[in-house]
């Protein structure tokens, strides 16, 4: 058959498609939950549920005079301090426990008990102990964080696998490079999951100690509009502490993907 004789079937027009993967799956369960608020809130007509317009007004209102900017930055600026210390003192705290059992046995106990423990009992204490300073909310911050951070770290040490440590002993490696270059990289994924965790937890801390503590950042924001009974400002705040909490999961989930890509 000659090139003549060949005809080509006409070219469709393209036709609409998903986007691939399911990125867009969270942005439409938010779409709907949002457009729930809001018909809820017009429906009931109750102080207690404003529409989901009034609130985004407030928080753009309270923006707009400085007040969400400012309180943030204080907000933000315990949070980092708080999580980073439970960060550098929780992963090697966690990891020595998995890997040596006198270890465990001294620490498990204290691990286990700030962990089940209602964190924010011990806010009074360190009001005592710093005031009406940064180091109570850092310090209620690393409350929330550590013990979550630490146990995670721990179990992540215990379940690598048996097989690896003993291969590394065949070869004779020494006990620090086992700790390094077998423990370390084989317990990343459970390790950064705690990671995650502890980053809510951190959230939560930041929140709790600035409420009920040091009236300071976001916190005496809603202290100060729950007083006025302004449920719209409070859920504007509300909103706020939910998108930092959500930003800074996935700045950890980033993190967790940068340094585990290898594990999936």
């Amino acid at each position: 058959m000659s090139s003549a004789q060949l005809t080509l079937p006409p070219a469709r027009a393209p036709r609409w498609r998903l986007p691939q993967g399911e990125w867009y799956v969270p942005l439409v369960a938010t779409a709907a939950g949002l457009a729930a608020w809001e018909v809820l809130g017009r429906a009931f007509d109750q102080p207690w549920l404003p529409p989901f317009s009034d609130v985004f007004a407030a928080l753009w209102s309270l923006t707009a005079q400085g007040l969400i900017i400012g309180s943030l930055i204080d907000s933000l600026r315990s949070l980092a301090i708080g999580f980073l210390f439970s960060l550098a003192t929780g992963v090697p705290v966690g990891g020595l426990m998995g890997r040596y059992r006198k270890v465990e046995w001294a620490f498990d106990l204290h691990v286990s008990w700030l962990l089940i423990s209602p964190s924010i009992v011990f806010a009074p204490i360190f009001f005592t102990i710093f005031g009406l300073s940064d180091a109570t909310r850092i310090a209620v911050v690393v409350l929330y964080a550590w013990p979550i951070i630490a146990y995670n770290t721990f179990i992540a040490f215990r379940r690598v696998s048996p097989d690896l440590i003993e291969m590394a002993h065949s070869f004779g490696a020494s006990e620090a490079k086992i700790f390094l270059r077998v423990l370390v990289p084989a317990s990343l994924p459970l390790t950064m999951a705690g990671l995650r965790l502890g980053m809510g937890r951190a959230v939560k801390g930041m929140i709790n100690g600035e409420l009920f503590v040091a009236l300071v950042g976001l916190g005496a924001l809603t202290e100060k509009f729950a007083n006025g009974f302004d449920t719209t400002n409070v859920l504007a705040i509300v909103l706020v502490v939910m998108i930092v909490a959500v930003v800074m999961a996935e700045i950890v989930q980033w993190l967790d993907r940068r340094v585990t890509y290898w594990a999936n």
